[in-house]
């Protein structure tokens, strides 16, 4: 399949020849010295000039580097206020307005996952679509799970990893179910021929006032996807993992500063954290990385479907110095950071991207 669905060239360089694989796209994904020729390692510089020489245009480096012109943070994308919606859960991105961005036209990779095989929970939308987007323009990959409900965003993702010319894996399911965390894992690994980035970002928020509107129900559900899930899912996982192999858990800057409206979230959030800093002790001399994301207020469906009042909703965002919500999207390079090998001296770290609050 990727050989129908990639382009392979054989370009010289300044000092090289090169077999090199370009995605549908044309983004480069990977290459490799020809036999019979000295081996060496691709320098970005040698990157640029392949990517500009597929496109037949030539010139120098400098030439071929397009000038990234500022952008203010505070207005890059949609602030408040935003029109009351809402949503039954869990929530479809296809039908929030705006509609978030995942960095479906933006996200450009550059090689850094080639070869990677990805798991990510709650893939269909959020941070997790974003990972899994960019993942796949990475060269890695990506498996994908989500709530049976939310297929038709999660068929927008396959269909994205895919034109890539990634293999792309849904498999729906309930992560509440620990038989079916086991079974999630076990399919993973079958269908990319192994494992070596987990990535744990589902999750369950719903808005309650008071401690006393808490179902037990609720409480449950909230603890299984947020807690449990993350548990059951790494122990599948984690005799799959080799050295070099990387986890990444999904918390949230409610573990520092938690909403009185997020009683039980908030709580879940900070295990999440707790869960990234005891595993690293654990697995650092395993040689796997296990590393977490905080995100802050991001515009996701987990907001539409009872994860907030529609008055919090219409004024999402406002209170972060830059004044708006974040995009799925401005977090995506920190999931692929977090994968890759060039943060290797990564582990028990968590990456904030809260819009300037300061957290973590």
């Amino acid at each position: 399949m990727i050989d129908f669905l990639c382009k392979y060239e054989t370009i010289k360089s300044e000092s090289h020849y090169w077999n090199v694989l370009f995605s549908p796209r044309g983004i480069f994904l990977a290459a490799h010295s020809l036999p019979n020729k000295r081996t060496s390692h691709m320098t970005s510089k040698e990157i640029i000039n392949l990517q500009r020489a597929s496109d037949g245009t030539g010139g120098s480096t400098n030439d071929q580097l397009t000038e990234q012109s500022l952008q203010d943070p505070r207005d890059k994308y949609p602030g408040p206020p935003f029109e009351p919606q809402s949503q039954p859960w869990p929530g479809l991105a296809r039908d929030m307005n705006p509609r978030p961005d995942h960095g479906e036209k933006s996200y450009k990779g550059s090689g850094r996952l080639v070869g990677r095989k990805a798991l990510i929970t709650g893939g269909d939308s959020g941070m997790g679509r974003a990972a899994a987007i960019a993942y796949a323009r990475e060269g890695a990959d990506v498996a994908i799970n989500y709530h049976p409900n939310e297929e038709p965003d999660a068929q927008e993702v396959i269909e994205l990893i895919k034109a890539e010319g990634r293999k792309g894996v849904a498999i729906p399911g309930d992560l509440t179910d620990e038989a079916f965390c086991n079974r999630l894992v076990e399919e993973a690994v079958n269908q990319l021929g192994g494992l070596d980035i987990l990535v744990n970002n589902a999750a369950y928020q719903q808005t309650k006032p008071s401690i006393l509107e808490i179902s037990s129900e609720q409480f449950d559900r909230t603890m299984k996807t947020n807690i449990y899930a993350y548990f059951w899912v790494t122990k599948a996982a984690l005799p799959h993992l080799k050295p070099g192999s990387a986890i990444i858990a999904t918390t949230s800057e409610q573990a520092y500063d938690p909403s009185g409206e997020l009683h039980d979230y908030a709580q879940t959030k900070a295990a999440n954290m707790s869960f990234v800093k005891s595993l690293a002790k654990q697995l650092g001399e395993k040689g796997i990385r296990v590393n977490g994301v905080a995100p802050g207020p991001i515009w996701t469906p987990l907001q539409v479907c009872g994860g907030a009042t529609q008055e919090k909703i219409k004024e999402f965002g406002k209170e972060t110095p830059l004044g708006r919500p974040g995009q799925p999207v401005e977090l995506a390079s920190i999931y692929v950071q977090l994968a890759a090998n060039d943060g290797s001296y990564a582990s028990g770290q968590v990456y904030g991207a809260t819009g300037g609050s300061g957290h973590p």
